[in-house]
Parts: structure tokens; C-alpha cells; sequence
């Protein structure tokens, strides 16, 4: 085994996961071009710059492409998170927060023609802000810092109008029978998430939550009296875990084709996400 390869354990996870052709001619290895992914994600290098050892490019990132779409490292993610649900290894005292990734200039070449592309947003989760072209991973952690879900979004995206969204795509699924778990135990944000619509949301699905409020927002229920209601309960010792969501961030900027995002399109930037989020389980259980 290489730097930046998969170790034995890592692909006897994902092995039985990865489609096998059943007809056509001999192709290139999985586990190595496998690999290749790895090693592009972990660098941060162009798909042409791939070592010869993991054969030939174009077949790595055809390959790569055609995961993407199909949802492959998804079903990945959400399979070793089954695995570990079921030997009750998740902590659901659930973090969410989001960081800012710039987008390199081979990324925002995304005009194409031929009609939009299947699964991909019009904006292709980028957006302009002072500092360029950026994207937004919003992230939902376990209390052990290992990622849940994932969303993209243009990097000028509020995190409270994503919140909903985030929450909704966490769907663990059962090993037996039964549904999906998609219910937190208790869920802990910033202050950025502190809006009254996400603190109904939470409450009509009977979630417990721990979020401090703007001081603007304290101001303004003062000002209302008694109509203004009671003050959000909040709790310090939980809310000093928060850090944890912040090391899952710094574990998946580890990786360098993530902290800088050369990708053209959401869909192939997220299957990129969702693989390293995967080797971060992989390394737990």
C-alpha cells in the first residue's frame, strides 16, 4: 500500500459496494482505479497529473464521473453508517455548521451546451462574493465527529435557510427491517442558525435543540414584554460540544481537492465530499 491509498480494512468496506461490469472486455482494476480517486482527492492534482500506476486517466474519471451520477459513495456513506447504527456506535447528539471553500478558476468554467445535466443545480452550487467564486458545504456530524450529511450551495447561501434542508438528508439506514433513523437526539448550532422558523421547525418534530440567540433578537423580545415570550432554553455544557463539527471540517479539508474545489460540477464535488466522509468512518469502525 502507497501513501494516499486505501488500506485492506477500507476496501473490504467498500468493495461490495462498487457495480461490477458483467459483460465487455477486461478493464482496469477497481481497488486501483479506486485509488487513483483517492489519490486525486487527497492531493488535489488534474485528472491528467495521475500517476501511471493507476492506469489511464480518462478511465479514472470516467469512471469517477459515472459513481457520481449513479450515487455510488452515497449509498457507501450511508451503508458504513448503517453498520455502525447497528452496533449502536453513533452518538446522535447532532451537530450543524457550514464552511466556506474557494472555487479554483479550472472550476468555474461550468457553461456546456447540450441542456442541464441530470441531479445538477443551474448554479452548480457556486455563488460570488467578495473573495470570488465560492461554494458552501453545510454538514450534520455525530457527537464523534463523523459525518452524517452533506449539502451544497452557493457560498453567499445563509446557514439557517439551509438548516431544514441539511436535517431532512440524514437517513441512516436500518440493517434488518424498519425505516431509515432520521431523527436527532439533540441537535447544537451557532448563532447563525438561530431563527425563529428553524426553532419551529424543530419543534414540530419534537427535537431538542441547543442555540444561542442574537443579542439583536434578545433586545427585540424584551421590547415585546410579555408578548414577547420566554428566552430559548440553553444549555452551556452542551453547547461547549459544538467544537466537534469544527474538527470534522478540519478532517475533511485535510483533504486537498476539498479544501479547494476544482471540480466543474456539484455532483462530481459532492461524490468527493461523501468519499472522504466515507474514509473518515472507515478509519472509526
Amino acid at each position: 500500500m502507497r501513501r494516499h491509498e486505501l488500506t485492506d480494512q477500507e476496501w473490504e468496506l467498500l468493495a461490495p459496494l462498487i457495480p461490477r461490469a458483467v459483460t465487455g472486455r477486461p478493464r482496469v482494476e477497481d481497488r486501483q482505479v479506486i485509488n487513483g480517486m483517492v489519490y486525486k482527492i487527497r492531493t488535489g492534482v488534474s485528472w491528467r497529473d495521475l500517476p501511471e500506476r493507476y492506469g489511464p486517466w480518462k478511465t479514472v474519471y470516467t469512471r469517477f464521473r459515472r459513481y457520481a451520477l449513479d450515487g455510488v459513495f452515497t449509498r457507501a456513506l450511508q451503508q458504513i453508517q448503517a453498520r455502525a447504527d447497528a452496533a449502536g456506535d453513533i452518538d446522535w447528539l447532532v451537530q450543524i455548521d457550514s464552511t466556506i471553500v474557494r472555487a479554483h478558476q479550472h472550476a468555474a468554467d461550468t457553461g456546456r451546451k447540450g441542456g442541464s445535466i441530470d441531479d445538477e443545480p443551474d448554479d452548480h452550487a457556486l455563488g460570488r462574493s467578495r473573495g470570488g467564486l465560492t461554494t458552501k458545504i453545510h454538514l450534520a456530524c455525530d457527537g464523534k465527529g463523523r459525518p452524517l450529511a452533506v449539502l451544497l450551495t452557493a457560498g453567499q447561501r445563509h446557514d439557517s435557510v439551509c438548516a431544514r434542508s441539511l436535517l431532512e438528508r440524514i437517513r441512516v439506514p436500518r440493517t434488518g427491517r424498519g425505516r431509515p433513523r432520521c431523527r436527532p437526539n439533540h441537535v447544537i448550532a451557532d448563532k447563525a442558525y438561530s431563527s425563529r422558523g428553524l426553532r419551529a421547525y424543530l419543534r414540530r418534530r419534537n427535537l431538542t435543540h441547543t442555540i444561542p440567540e442574537k443579542q439583536d433578537q434578545k433586545g427585540h423580545r424584551r421590547n415585546r414584554g410579555r408578548r414577547g415570550g420566554r428566552p430559548p432554553v440553553f444549555d452551556r455544557d452542551t453547547y461547549r460540544r459544538r467544537n466537534i463539527v469544527e474538527r470534522c471540517f478540519n478532517q475533511l479539508k485535510g483533504f486537498r481537492g476539498l479544501a479547494t474545489r476544482y471540480d466543474k460540477t456539484a455532483t462530481s464535488y459532492e461524490a468527493a465530499v461523501s468519499l472522504a466522509s466515507f474514509l473518515l468512518w472507515a478509519r472509526s469502525v
